[in-house]
């Protein structure tokens, strides 16, 4: 594959889709399905599968839930929610728009952490896997897999948008001055006030993806504050 000049790389939850909004749907369904000791119950397991996996894994924990609860009738609503959830719902405002904005810039991939099942789901349903052309990445960890982006995607710089500052720390601590990360402050990872202390400021930082819109290719790369197009 022939090296392009900018390789776009976005993030997905809370990135270009409301995955916080998700959240609380489920938590609302859950709560009227098996109840609110129950629910409780699901979120305590779905917390301890994040720590034991390092990404959200809302089915691993919903076959967990199971273990516990094997007669649970409602286990079925539950995972049916999860599967036809209408997330293109759930992107943020002009989120297809940046996407297509980017484009003419350079390539655009998806590049995103999480299971095998529920999260390619996801990106299909929100229809990001139509809008990226298929240019899915999804990685248990990925800022320890840039290598194989590299080998995937090759390209003289990259941009990374994504809404969580560890990772974009990450990833700029690697690829240094061959990238350019661009912080989108929405969803609570970025409002976190000690994630916001703990790690360096982004190239870019925005208050929503649709301020991108806003940008021409040379102002973001630069690091500056946007131009109207």
């Amino acid at each position: 594959m022939s090296s392009s000049g900018t390789v776009f790389l976005f993030d997905v939850d809370n990135t270009l889709l409301d995955n916080d909004r998700v959240t609380e749907d489920l938590q609302r369904y859950l709560e009227r399905e098996v109840g609110h000791e129950r629910q409780g119950r699901y979120w305590a397991i779905f917390e301890q599968l994040r720590v034991e996996l390092g990404y959200a894994d809302y089915l691993g924990a919903l076959q967990r839930y199971r273990i516990e609860y094997p007669r649970d009738s409602h286990l079925l609503t539950v995972s049916h929610f999860l599967i036809n959830y209408p997330f293109d719902d759930r992107l943020y405002q002009n989120a297809l728009q940046v996407i297509q904005q980017v484009k003419q810039w350079g390539p655009v991939v998806i590049l995103s952490d999480g299971d095998v099942v529920f999260q390619p789901r996801k990106i299909e349903r929100s229809g990001l896997f139509e809008a990226v052309g298929g240019n899915v990445l999804i990685y248990i960890h990925k800022e320890q897999e840039l290598d194989d982006v590299e080998q995937r995607y090759p390209a003289e710089h990259y941009v990374l948008i994504d809404d969580k500052l560890r990772i974009l720390s990450a990833v700029k601590t690697a690829w240094a001055s061959r990238v350019t990360t661009v912080f989108p402050r929405q969803g609570h990872y970025a409002v976190d006030k000690q994630v916001l202390a703990r790690f360096p400021p982004a190239d870019v930082t925005i208050t929503r993806i649709g301020d991108l819109l806003n940008y021409d290719l040379s102002t973001l790369l630069a690091g500056g504050d946007g131009l109207k197009r």
